[in-house]
């Protein structure tokens, strides 16, 4: 079980009554035990108290409402809901929250009649589920399970909504509410009976799928409950493209109170969510994020990240920097680099080619020694004869001027390979204005830099506009993306997927 500490989000209250969190555990030795907070889906140390002849308490007054739990030995939760109000609850060390019994509280009285019944209705619908799978659709019994399924899911709802219209001042009450999917009208139809809009269940679902949250309060982000709505929200709900993602995250954190803790939390949540996601192109969302709500600053130079020490603040917006020219759609920086003559410079803007693959490489590098050449097979075979080009940049530098050369002569690469050589390398260090404007740019020369090389192999395809429309694509994957955007998907395969090495991936 992942606990972590909570220094960074615990706040005093500033109640002047001091709310006491008490409990009285069953079957329990003295020790010391901790309170567990959660802030979205992970839970922290709060606070920690002895435990004394079963009986222990806490200051309520140093707490910030949401949902707890008094983490017992053999890593049991008895979980709880404080909401600025004195607790006293009894239970024992085996099925904690189970056997609970709330003395005083009247948002746990509530909560724990809740959690019981959710769990007596969950297992009875598993029951039927279960049977409904071992059936024949058209059977009698399968369609009469179908129906006591939808009976019991509905008889769900009605007590939902039943217990927030009678509790409707109560933090369970807005967490409940806040966990129901929303209503959704029946489909407009035309006079002829059919549908204005076939896709306007899903178009309103999405639309209005944060109605049952309270934006303005702070309190239900100290549930489990909000993250599981908001990624559900990113991952199920919307096409997994960068700019779609990037529209609706804008679009959620645009209506987040400033200084909120719903924004505290649902900002990074997005922005890690992103920058860590494995779907090409998904970093536009990290540079969207970055810049919008942690590198954008007010006219009092403040970031709206108003949580993040200055020092990671900094960190986090030089790899915005150094992504935002990298991404989805946008027309990298050109190269212009010598060819292994030293002396011929080629650039990638001005080749005429419908797709060009940009490639850096190193010959010592392990991967690329056995990528590279694939590269050389696909492009004799395929991609030349298909207006495909390749631009290789290649490390060139010292020794590896000589080992770059003979890599390319050893393998026959027959696509483009240019380089920092040697040569240009120590006369740019001493006077890049031998070379700049005249053949290159300071970014061609610093391409490691502009292109965030920290490691090779690496790869960007470019569209005839030399837009970027693919990264870090691995050799069958890269054979199969152009496959489908020259219209033959069905093309024979030089390097089919199943038969990708694991360790070839590239960056």
């Amino acid at each position: 079980m992942r606990i972590l500490f909570l220094s960074a989000f615990l706040i005093l209250s500033s109640s002047a009554f001091s709310q006491t969190i008490k409990f009285k555990i069953s079957g329990i030795e003295d020790t010391t035990l901790n309170l567990v907070r959660y802030f979205g889906k992970n839970l922290y140390y709060a606070d920690t108290a002895d435990i004394k002849n079963g009986v222990i308490e806490f200051d309520g007054s140093k707490q910030k409402p949401g949902m707890f739990a008094l983490f017992l030995p053999g890593e049991q939760l008895l979980e709880f809901v404080y909401n600025d109000e004195e607790i006293f609850i009894e239970s024992t060390t085996k099925h904690p929250t189970s056997n609970a019994k709330v003395k005083k509280s009247v948002e746990n009285k509530i909560f724990l009649n809740y959690v019981s019944f959710i769990g007596k209705e969950r297992g009875g619908i598993n029951l039927l589920v279960k049977e409904r799978d071992t059936l024949d659709k058209d059977s009698q019994r399968f369609k009469a399970l179908v129906k006591m399924i939808k009976d019991k899911n509905l008889g769900v709802i009605d007590y939902q909504k039943k217990l927030i219209k009678t509790n409707p001042d109560l933090l369970i009450s807005k967490i409940i509410h806040m966990s129901m999917d929303i209503d959704i009208p029946e489909t407009p139809v035309d006079e002829k009976g059919e549908p204005l809009d076939p896709n306007f269940r899903f178009t309103y679902y999405q639309a209005n799928y944060f109605n049952n949250v309270d934006f303005k309060d702070d309190r239900l982000v100290n549930t489990p409950i909000f993250h599981t709505k908001l990624q559900n929200y990113f991952d199920k709900t919307m096409v997994q493209h960068w700019d779609t993602v990037a529209k609706y995250a804008v679009l959620l954190c645009d209506q987040l109170p400033a200084n909120s803790d719903m924004l505290q939390y649902t900002v990074p949540w997005i922005t890690n969510h992103y920058q860590t996601s494995k779907i090409m192109g998904m970093d536009k969302v990290f540079v969207t994020m970055g810049q919008r709500y942690y590198c954008e600053k007010n006219a009092q130079g403040e970031s709206k990240a108003h949580w993040m020490p200055e020092d990671k603040l900094e960190k986090l917006c030089e790899q915005v920097e150094k992504k935002k020219n990298l991404v989805m759609g946008i027309v990298p920086a050109n190269i212009s680099l010598p060819d292994t003559t030293d002396k011929n410079w080629r650039d990638f803007y001005s080749l005429e080619s419908e797709y060009t693959v940009l490639y850096f490489w190193d010959p010592e590098c392990g991967h690329c020694k056995k990528i590279t050449p694939k590269l050389q097979t696909l492009y004799s075979k395929k991609f030349r004869e298909r207006n495909i080009e390749i631009f290789a940049v290649g490390k060139a530098v010292g020794d590896d001027f000589e080992k770059w050369k003979a890599f390319i002569k050893k393998h026959n690469l027959e696509f483009i390979n240019v380089a920092m050589t040697d040569n240009l390398y120590r006369e740019a260090k001493k006077d890049p204005r031998q070379f700049v404007p005249r053949y290159t740019t300071m970014e061609a020369l610093n391409y490691q830099t502009t292109y965030d090389i920290f490691m090779t192999p690496k790869l960007f395809l470019l569209d005839k506009d030399k837009k970027i429309i693919g990264k870090g694509l691995n050799i069958s994957q890269l054979e199969e993306f152009l496959d489908r955007l020259q219209g033959v998907p069905d093309a024979e395969k030089l390097f089919p997927k199943k038969d990708q090495p694991k360790d070839e991936e590239i960056h």
